[in-house]
């Protein structure tokens, strides 16, 4: 009896013996304080339990549009193959650029036929070259022949967009190239240095759960406990509610905001990716707008300034769809980087992209530009034909 009395205050004293401050403090009214609720998301109070522990932590990530299990981004990848150019490209040397009818007169200079007025963005495509003496000379597919800079290596820096297998619950984008790579917060906000030695690079695709405003400085929740900047993330909010106007469930959405495209079949977000629209003066035109032609292929060239000092001029621009006057979809061989205003006024795409669209894409396809911040310009006489 003696023996089975020291056990139980042994077994008693173990129970027992809590600090205060491991004890959670509780209200002694509260009947239901010893109880706790089960590991769930309780956004209104249980009354007959308390939601902590777990449960807390479960609904105050669903407040901010967390919900676990994470679902991850139903998507793949596009076919890398759609980026293959058939045309090589060169890149002009300075100043005006005559061409010549045979290779002789290029290296002697003389019985120019035409010339390439000079330009900052000037590519050529050409069928074939030859180094002499004087320099590398090349034949362009008119057949005259031209001295240029460099060859050019198309850029594959950006892999392209994805396709969806279904429209996403949440809003999701890429981390633009500003950087090779950034690293996320536990909090939204610069007063704290709580960083997370988690990096996210470049390109990467990620999901946004939440977005918060933090003096003045909008936030991104892109992980549990992971915010970052919102203006390194280009981002697709999925609206499956087509712009007034369009009928038939099929339309493609430019986003200016967040330089990002997508495209919408039959009411479903079946493909996104990053872009490069207009840059300051040269606004891509908000509107609805459709397909007028499909050039597999087409010569670009123009100018804005009096003095022509803006001229350009680009050859064999692929996969490209005219909607607005000189406005157009297209692939932007020359351009390094996606995610931010660069173009004339197009809707530049990486080749992958533009080929993508282009296969998708019919004449007579929507095309709805909008800029959710309302700083695009919207007054249409402030626009002309536009450019690449």
């Amino acid at each position: 009896m003696i023996r089975f009395v020291l056990t139980l205050l042994i077994l008693t004293q173990g129970i027992l013996p809590v600090s205060q401050s491991q004890t959670p403090q509780v209200d002694a009214t509260d009947t239901r304080s010893a109880t706790l609720c089960l590991p769930g998301i309780y956004m209104i109070d249980p009354q007959d339990c308390s939601p902590l522990g777990p449960s807390e932590y479960l609904t105050q990530s669903a407040s901010v549009g967390l919900d676990f299990p994470l679902v991850s981004i139903p998507y793949h990848a596009i076919d890398g193959s759609l980026g293959d150019l058939p045309y090589s490209y060169a890149l002009l040397t300075d100043g005006s650029t005559p061409a010549y009818g045979s290779l002789e007169d290029a290296i002697s200079g003389k019985n120019a036929i035409r010339s390439i007025e000079p330009g900052k963005l000037r590519y050529v495509s050409y069928v074939d070259y030859s180094d002499t003496e004087n320099g590398r000379f090349f034949k362009l597919h008119d057949g005259t022949w031209v001295r240029v800079a460099s060859r050019v290596s198309i850029p594959h820096s950006y892999p392209g967009g994805i396709e969806l297998y279904r429209t996403p619950n949440h809003s999701f984008g890429w981390i633009v190239p500003f950087a090779p790579s950034l690293e996320t917060k536990r909090t939204p906000g610069y007063s704290l240095d709580d960083y997370t030695g988690n990096t996210l690079n470049q390109y990467q695709l990620v999901q946004v759960y939440s977005t918060k405003v933090v003096d003045n400085v909008e936030w991104d929740l892109v992980a549990p406990d992971e915010w970052i900047e919102g203006r390194f993330v280009g981002r697709v909010i999925p609206n499956t509610t087509p712009p007034e106007g369009v009928t038939n469930g099929r339309w493609i959405e430019a986003n200016v905001e967040e330089q990002t495209l997508a495209v919408y079949d039959q009411n479903k977000l079946i493909f996104a990716t990053l872009i490069a629209t207009g840059l300051d003066p040269f606004f891509t035109k908000p509107g609805l707008f459709q397909v007028q032609r499909k050039l597999d292929s087409t010569v670009m060239s123009g100018t804005f300034e009096t003095d022509r000092s803006d001229y350009y001029y680009l050859e064999d621009v692929p996969w490209t769809m005219y909607y607005d006057n000189a406005r157009a979809l297209h692939g932007a061989y020359w351009r390094t980087a996606f995610g931010f205003p660069q173009s004339h006024g197009c809707v530049n795409l990486a080749p992958s992209d533009a080929h993508w669209l282009y296969d998708w894409s019919n004449v007579g396809e929507w095309v709805y530009v909008w800029d959710p911040s309302g700083k695009t310009p919207t007054d249409p006489a402030y626009y002309g034909e536009g450019g690449a």
